[in-house]
């Protein structure tokens, strides 16, 4: 009996994909009362049956349970006990058998008796298991009774809801329990010694079996039919379904001598799992071919979904697969998932219940109403097994119904007014809104044309557009002021549309206006708010800027001038903090008019607020046709302001600027020159006017914009260094160069530095790129280093960055960063001028220099008017002659003077000179003849590129005419001589 049905099951799990199949089983799995699973081979659930979720937490359906393991649901106690016996069947075990215990969500514990099996893929692949788990507590306990008293075991026997039976191997019955007796309809006479077949269990004939044999297997193996389910008779022969448990009784010598056997009657769910099936074949060709409008369902007395047809997808757009897989579907699906409706409940007590309608979701996320009509399905006992219906969409008539019925609510319950005319204008409806609104009841205006509401405030020209846009456009929207019944007017805000027919023939005209009377009067009032001040009536700030850009443009078109005056009054503060701000709001009152008063007709008086004011003065000549008002005002502000009995006195300082100016200018330009002026008029001694100096604005802001563009030039890397070498004349020894900076500005091209460093000279912006240049520098001396190339470099430093309080600690800081840098390699050069400011301060700056390995040279030396005594205390180890002397020995007498007095000096001083501005062959020729053999310019090189230096230094000859010439020319020959002599 048990081996039958793990066949069946087998079978069942083999035919897994038949869709049919599939329904069944799942009827099966919802309604058996047996603890059935699935697992994979990571004892994963992947399905099992609704009567296990009585055992698991937090489950509330089987569907809870997959993908989740025995440790998830279970104590772990027994998490570990089930865990045990699958490792069998993973071992190979064909059957793993235990009786074990369990723990009910609600604490109740009791016994099952536990089969896993495994399950085998086409290929005999071991790929999971299956088990079946029956409670035996009621076994277990009746066992336990029967080990502890025969008394108490026969009590307990006679008295268990199940039927309690005890047979031999030759199929005896040697005893049955009397609910047993009364559920076969037998005796104890009659039943006990006869033979279990033919008697409780059919008879074998058909089967290929006998007796003696089925015997001997049962014996054989007791466990393998420890559990089965049979169909047994009863003596009246009605057939009956038994859940049986079968427990071997093993004698002292341990042979099995007799089976103890305790069953259920499952007859029930069994009728219920044919019923359920009959019900899917009664529409299974139907449904096949029923309408997109209709699809058929059927669910059990759970409200799981077990069978739908395919049209469910054309109408909600769910696949029938994800419906019966997922029961989260159900939720979008039927609403009594979501709440037990009186018509269900009704039908599961097996009541008929007339259609209802319900709104449910589509996949898509729209909704769709339904006409659901269900009928209970009943077994031939008269239990309700489910439901099945029958659902037609109406969600089209549904929404049409809704749509008529929402127009007639929105039309007789809106809050604006509706007007219905026909095409020549006659008033076909109105709602009550339209009454309200206008006075007017429905039935004074039927027939008749809205020109009754005309106001008069339009012109002729205003219907006339309104029309137009009708026959153009097909409707009209903007404010229109109508007369009321009782005569006053009122503003609307209307939208008229053209209804047209099928054919495009005017069938109506339908109007909607909303009463803005109170908007219009409060915008009114906010109008006034927001362009006037509030305490002395005078236009405010928005109104000024207003007004102001009309007088700019107003001045340019008459070709005149305009002031702005920025008045402040001086010692307001005083009456405020003395008399109160009562006191202090009346006397501003009472001067901003007279202050008003003293302006031409045309010019703005306006308060920005506290004891600020300025005043616009139009159509002026000249600037100084603005001073009779201005001394008007000053009088005006200065005169005593009488106010409860206190004579109030101010006086008021004022800013002027005037419009046009060289540059354009914007309002608030202006409004801030005049505001600059007003403070340059209190600094001066208050009671007075000042005039703003737009041309030196221009100055300052032009000096301030040079200096930002420059600044925003360093940050975007826009400055690059060039390199101009240094030589000895006459063995043409390289000796270093100087790093000299360039701009390259995106729309200008390259810049040399006399185009930009002015700009900063003196600023700290000079700082920033001087020390931006250091750093480029050093990092030039260690590349070439590390090239093989040693090229000292000199670098210009500005007499600001020079005196910083931090610069020698900041460059031996930069030095060490770069260790490849050695004494001598970087020179800083210094103007003459810069060191005479403060020549104690350069010395001591010079000297900390010198003990980190850097030297300094005096630039454009010759032109500081510098005294012996400097000179010699001046550590500087290099002069650089000014180039203005260099290039002008040639043709002027007294440079060549000055040139050999520098040249003696550094002489006696022992201090090396170099010349800058060596421009020809000539210059080269004569500073050698002088005993000048350092030498700079552009007979030499040109500045260029650090990557053009190596290239430079391949190709570089000294030139063989200075090496060569034994006399230098005369610089005071003629020219045409001095041409001879160089050639």
């Amino acid at each position: 009996m048990l081996k039958l049905l793990l066949q069946d099951a087998k079978s069942l799990v083999r035919t897994m994909g038949d869709p049919a199949a599939m329904v069944n089983f799942r009827a099966m799995m919802e309604n058996t009362d047996d603890y059935i699973y699935f697992k994979d081979r990571n004892h994963v659930f992947t399905g099992a049956s609704q009567a296990l979720v009585t055992l698991c937490h937090p489950a509330e359906h089987w569907t809870d349970l997959l993908g989740q393991t025995d440790y998830d649901v279970f104590p772990e106690e027994y998490a570990d006990i089930y865990y045990r016996l699958e490792k069998q069947v993973f071992a190979g075990t064909p059957v793993a058998h235990e009786i074990q215990k369990y723990l009910t969500k609600d604490g109740k514990k009791g016994w099952v008796d536990n089969r896993k099996y495994p399950i085998k893929d086409s290929h005999g692949t071991l790929i999971g298991l299956y088990g079946i788990a029956r409670d035996v507590t009621e076994q277990m306990q009746a066992e336990a009774a029967l080990s502890a008293s025969e008394a108490k075991y026969r009590e307990l026997v006679e008295n268990a809801n199940s039927i309690i039976l005890k047979w031999n191997r030759r199929s005896e019955v040697l005893f049955l329990n009397e609910y047993g007796q009364r559920f076969f309809g037998y005796s104890e006479q009659e039943i006990v010694g006869q033979s279990v077949i033919g008697t409780i269990v059919p008879l074998l004939e058909g089967t290929g079996r006998d007796l003696a044999s089925l015997m001997n297997e049962i014996f054989a193996d007791p466990d393998k039919y420890a559990y089965n389910i049979n169909e047994n008779m009863r003596k009246d022969g009605s057939r009956v379904w038994i859940s049986w448990s079968n427990k071997p009784i093993v004698e002292a010598d341990g042979c099995v001598t007799s089976m103890f056997s305790v069953g259920t009657d499952i007859t029930e769910r069994k009728l219920a799992e044919h019923a359920l099936r009959e019900a899917h074949a009664k529409y299974e060709h139907l449904v096949e071919n029923i309408g997109s409008e209709y699809f058929f369902y059927v669910h059990d007395t759970q409200n799981v979904l077990t069978y739908v047809s395919a049209s469910v997808t054309r109408m909600l757009g769910w696949r029938t697969d994800e419906l019966l897989t997922h029961y989260s579907k159900l939720l979008t699906i039927h609403p009594l998932n979501q709440q037990s409706t009186a018509y269900t409940r009704a039908g599961l007590r097996g009541e008929k219940q007339p259609p209802y309608l319900v709104e449910v979701w589509h996949q898509d996320g729209s909704t769709r109403w339904l006409e659901v009509n269900e009928t209970p399905i009943i077994s031939k006992n008269g239990q309700v097994l489910g439901l099945e219906g029958i659902a037609h969409d109406i969600t089209a008539a549904k929404q049409a119904e809704e749509s008529l019925c929402q127009a007639a609510s929105v039309f007789e319950h809106a809050r604006e007014g509706i007007m219905i005319t026909d095409p020549h204008g006659h008033i076909l409806d109105v709602n009550r809104a339209f009454t309200c609104i206008t006075g007017y009841s429905r039935g004074e205006v039927l027939g008749q044309n809205p020109r009754l509401l005309k106001s008069g405030r339009h012109e002729q020209d205003f219907y006339a557009a309104i029309w137009q846009a009708l026959k153009e456009k097909g409707h009209w929207h903007g404010e229109v002021w109508n007369r009321h019944k009782n005569g006053g007017n009122f503003a609307v805000l209307q939208t008229i549309s053209t209804v047209h027919g099928k054919d495009g023939e005017i069938l109506r005209y339908v109007s909607l206006f909303s009463d803005i009377t109170a908007i219009k009067e409060h915008q009114k009032q906010l109008e006034y708010l927001a362009h006037f001040d509030a305490l002395t009536g005078l236009p405010n700030r928005v109104l000024l800027a207003d007004r102001l850009h009309q007088a700019m443009s107003q001045v340019q078109r008459h070709g005149t001038r305009l002031a702005l005056v920025y008045l402040d009054l001086d010692g307001f503060k005083a009456i405020n903090d003395t008399h109160g701000h009562e006191t202090g709001d009346k006397f501003l009152t009472a001067l901003a008019t007279r202050m008003k008063q003293s302006l031409r007709d045309g010019d703005t008086l306006s308060r920005l607020g506290g004891d600020e004011f300025v005043a616009v003065l139009l159509d002026l000549q000249v600037q100084e046709a603005s001073l009779p008002v201005l001394h008007r005002l000053l009088t005006a502000a200065a005169e005593a302001v009488l106010v409860d009995g206190l004579e109030l006195r101010v006086s008021a300082s004022l800013g002027v600027t005037f419009f046009p100016q060289a540059e354009e200018m914007e309002a608030d330009q202006l409004l801030r020159q005049a505001d600059q002026a007003m403070y340059l008029a209190k600094q001066s001694g208050k009671s007075r006017y000042h005039f703003f100096d737009d041309e030196h604005d221009r100055t300052v802001r032009s000096h301030h914009e040079s200096l930002g563009r420059i600044r925003q030039a360093l940050k975007k890397h826009e400055f690059t260094l060039y390199y101009q070498p240094k030589v000895n004349m006459r063995t043409g020894q390289i000796i270093g160069a100087e790093a000299l900076i360039r701009w390259r500005h995106p729309e200008r091209g390259l810049l040399p530095p006399a185009d930009f460093l002015p700009m900063i000279e003196g600023h700290s912006l000079i700082v920033e790129i001087e020390e931006w240049v250091l750093e480029k520098v050093l990092c030039q001396i260690e590349s070439w280093r590390c090239a093989g190339l040693v090229m000292p470099v000199s670098v210009n430093i500005d007499a600001l960055h020079l005196q910083q309080p931090n610069f020698v600690s900041r460059l031996h800081q930069q030095l060490t960063i770069h260790p490849e840098i050695q004494p001598g390699d970087l020179e800083l050069e210094v103007l003459e001028t810069n060191a005479l400011k403060d020549v104690a301060r350069v010395t001591e700056i010079i000297l900390a220099c010198g003990k980190i390995g850097v030297g300094f040279a005096l630039d454009d030396f010759g032109t500081g008017y510098s005294s012996l005594t400097y000179l010699k205390r001046l550590p500087a180890y290099l002069l650089k002659i000014d180039q203005s002397f260099v290039r002008g020995m040639l043709n002027d007498p007294e440079d060549q003077a000055i040139l050999e007095g520098v040249l003696g000096l550094a002489s006696a001083f022992r201090r090396r000179v170099i010349a800058e501005g060596v421009e020809t062959l000539a210059h080269g020729k004569m500073l050698l003849r002088l005993g000048c053999e350092l030498g700079q310019g552009y007979a030499i090189a040109q500045p260029m590129p650090a990557e053009i230096i190596p290239h430079w230094l391949a190709h570089w000859r000294s030139g063989q005419a200075w090496l060569n010439s034994d006399k230098a020319p005369d610089p005071r020959s003629s020219t045409k001589e001095r041409e001879i002599s160089e050639n």
